[in-house]
């Protein structure tokens, strides 16, 4: 949960009432200390099941990271990358704190940031490895399409956009109750409250995400990740979702 280090109650609820930019702007110095950073241990993972798959002796040549946030994705795309990587939000204090990270880290791969919307991405084949952690559920399903086509569209041939994606909690579990709650509390915020906030935990399925992804002219896989953790079926927690540009 959240550390000593991490926000104050006052803090989020100024962060709530905010627009999905200004809220990230004021939580960006204190964001690494609390449970909406991607865990450690699904990072590493993630970079497990990628090595190998890059075109040039298993690495990548060049990485983007869709919504990076304060940068916890780019030592995935670090460790996979030879030449380059860029992180892309729109969150000002976000990349300021992305930055700060990979201050006095080694030059190769070069990491540069860019304040763009991911529903409007600037490039055209320039990368063969894309990522996001965490940042489907700040976009309606509507807007997933458009966020697509952008990372489509900025991959080479061949290239590979790669998310981890959460199995559903079984509908009598703490987990499922406590989403269902989140997403109807933050419904309810966004009809009586402007600037809106869009984050919704239950709106990014499987099924709709592949759909999407198939519509925007991606091949699709869902890749098993070793360490993960198991539902009470004995069923993975998570899977690594691989879509590849044909």
């Amino acid at each position: 949960m959240f550390s000593p280090q991490g926000p104050t109650l006052r803090e989020l609820s100024v962060q709530a009432l905010s627009s999905v930019e200004r809220g990230y702007d004021l939580l960006a110095p204190k964001f690494d200390h609390t449970p909406f950073r991607t865990p450690d241990r699904i990072l590493e993972a993630t970079g497990e099941a990628l090595r190998g798959r890059g075109p040039s002796g298993g690495l990548f040549e060049a990485g983007l990271d869709v919504c990076c946030g304060t940068g916890a994705g780019i030592g995935v795309l670090r460790s996979l990358c030879r030449e380059r990587v860029v992180g892309v939000d729109f969150s000002t204090g976000m990349l300021t704190a992305a930055r700060q990270a990979v201050a006095g880290l080694p030059r190769t791969p070069a990491v540069t940031y860019l304040r763009a919307d991911a529903r409007a991405l600037p490039f055209t084949a320039a990368f063969d490895l894309a990522v996001t952690f965490g940042a489907l559920g700040h976009f309606l399903p509507a807007e997933r399409a458009a966020v697509f086509a952008g990372v489509h569209r900025a991959l080479r041939p061949g290239g590979l956009f790669a998310f981890p994606i959460a199995a559903p909690p079984p509908p009598r579990s703490a987990l499922y109750w406590t989403l269902l709650g989140f997403d109807a509390v933050m419904r309810v915020r966004n009809l009586v409250w402007r600037p809106p906030f869009v984050m919704y935990y239950r709106t990014s399925s499987l099924g709709a995400v592949r759909a999407d992804l198939r519509a925007a002219g991606f091949a699709v896989e869902v890749v098993p990740v070793r360490g993960a953790a198991r539902r009470p079926d004995g069923s993975p927690g998570w899977g690594l979702v691989v879509a590849r540009k044909p």
